[in-house]
């Protein structure tokens, strides 16, 4: 379709994203060349009587199909770019939630790191204790038997 035609053909914007998409809305009322109302141009006897197509109903008949076919042509196009347009934000979404994914498992990582060093520590500071309690107990027997009185 032509630029100044694309004011008339109702563009619709998709403002659900930063980047603009048309979309096309074709004119329907153009004449086609699917026949919708066939008359059965059948004699009597059951032979066809057609009448004998000119050359000017053949142009103008081509020139229809012409149209359809650019009007479809530009709605696929249209489609097309807006799947492209979809993809694109599908895909780098994708890519922003695996970098997400990536940097929650990274801090994680650390976190249990953090928490297992933090763990032992308080586990060697118990052990520490008790091992100086026995050692102490250990002492002062050892003290008791040898100031024998």
């Amino acid at each position: 379709m032509e630029e100044s035609s694309s004011a008339t053909t109702g563009d619709q914007r998709d403002k659900s994203t930063e980047e603009e998409v048309i979309i096309r809305v074709v004119d329907t009322d153009q004449p086609s060349t699917c026949p919708e109302n066939e008359l059965d141009d059948r004699e009597l006897d059951g032979s066809e009587s057609k009448p004998p197509l000119n050359k000017s109903d053949i142009l103008k008949a081509v020139e229809v199909v012409e149209r359809d076919s650019r009007a479809i042509a530009d709605s696929f196009s249209s489609l097309f770019a807006s799947l492209r347009l979809a993809l694109s934000e599908v895909t780098s979404g994708s890519v922003d939630h695996m970098r997400c994914f990536g940097d929650a498992a990274g801090r994680l990582q650390e976190s249990a790191l953090d928490a297992a060093t933090k763990g032992n520590r308080y586990i060697n500071s118990c052990l520490r204790k008790v091992l100086r309690r026995n050692v102490d107990a250990l002492d002062t027997a050892v003290n008791k038997l040898v100031r024998l009185p």
